[in-house]
């Protein structure tokens, strides 16, 4: 890939200005392209038809507008969609496209495959391969609005990949989505595990985006079996940055809570939860587990447990949620996103093929 021609996505208005060199216009047609690139979706230069024809044939000799190539795509019956997205190479990373009556949501990847080994999540099981590009993690948002008749509004950094340990590269893509293509902070939500020292990094950028936390146990016996990122940063100092991060922002915090039968679903659970919480402007985002065969044994809550739980929150005036599951047929949902990449920390066995425990390839 190393005589690949550069992508404009991912440059800054600044950036494409600066390569477009000493040409007197070159501010206005910089500003044009990204016009082109991040408020109308353009993937060809031929379609930037406000730009001299020379100007589009010397862009196409030096540069592509979009980076990404499309692997697969699948359609949900309820009219998700995911795409398996590669940049020419083998590293392949999924996004997925969620309609609503009331907006379009999305949600994009920042790595290739993840390094945190969360017990329940089908990411981490193929291994950690790489960091995405500013350019790659746009480039998930301008594919998705291209399928898109309605406005892509909200963006949600929930895919592949833990995206504070992509810090630079996920800040520089938040920055685009709101000065380039147009979207309100507010309507940004980046997830976490719980990187304290990268989430007081992010309260310092001036950026009021949407801060998630995975929390899924109050509990640190729990939350250490389930997130080894636990052991190093537990429930209480984790608890402590997100508060922190509040008071930076103003912004309320959400905690994602998945609800695995007998293991995070139980009584005692809720009520600690709901004195870890208490004092703080959050919402607590309940998630019954999408089954996904991670060795580990993890079954759904019943109902039954699930409505007890939300019960004892919402009666201790814990703002509490439920999400809508979308996309579980193709599975897009939380913590089903897989890919097919083997990078090369992915569990393999003796005769270096992926391990059973590892979900079937996309197609």
């Amino acid at each position: 890939m190393a005589d690949a021609k550069p992508s404009l996505v991912g440059m800054t208005r600044e950036e494409i200005q600066t390569a477009l060199g000493e040409r007197p216009d070159a501010k206005l047609r910089a500003k044009q392209i990204a016009h082109h690139i991040y408020g109308r979706a353009v993937d060809s230069f031929e379609d930037m038809r406000d730009l001299p024809q020379a100007l589009r044939e010397e862009l196409a000799g030096r540069f592509v507008v979009q980076p990404l190539s499309v692997a697969t795509h699948r359609r949900s019956t309820d009219a998700v969609e995911k795409l398996l997205v590669h940049n020419g190479d083998e590293n392949v990373y999924e996004c997925v496209l969620l309609p609503y009556e009331d907006r379009v949501s999305c949600c994009i990847s920042s790595q290739v495959g993840c390094p945190m080994g969360c017990k329940f999540c089908a990411t981490g099981l193929g291994g950690f391969d790489r960091n995405l590009t500013a350019g790659e993690i746009v480039g998930q948002y301008l594919m998705l609005q291209r399928l898109s008749k309605r406005r892509v509004s909200h963006v949600v950094f929930m895919g592949m990949g833990e995206p504070l340990l992509n810090l630079k590269n996920v800040v520089k893509a938040l920055r685009l989505l709101h000065e380039e293509v147009g979207l309100s902070y507010r309507h940004l939500t980046v997830s976490t595990v719980g990187l304290v020292p990268q989430i007081r990094e992010l309260a310092q950028e001036g950026m009021p985006i949407h801060l998630a936390l995975s929390l899924h146990s109050p509990l640190d016996e729990v939350r250490n079996r389930l997130m080894p990122v636990n052991h190093k940063w537990p429930v209480a100092e984790v608890m402590q940055a997100m508060r922190d991060y509040h008071r930076a922002t103003g912004r309320k915090i959400t905690l994602e809570y998945l609800l695995i039968k007998d293991i995070t679903d139980t009584p005692e659970q809720a009520h600690e939860l709901a004195r870890v919480v208490k004092g703080v402007p959050s919402v607590v985002n309940l998630i019954p587990f999408n089954w996904v065969d991670t060795g580990e044994g993890f079954a759904r809550p019943t109902r039954e447990s699930v409505r007890t739980f939300r019960s004892i929150l919402a009666n201790k005036g814990v703002n509490v949620t439920e999400r809508v599951e979308r996309g579980h047929d193709i599975a897009a949902a939380c913590g089903q996103l897989a890919g097919q990449h083997q990078g090369k920390f992915a569990r393999r066995d003796l005769t270096g093929r992926m391990a059973s425990s590892a979900l079937p390839v996309l197609g």
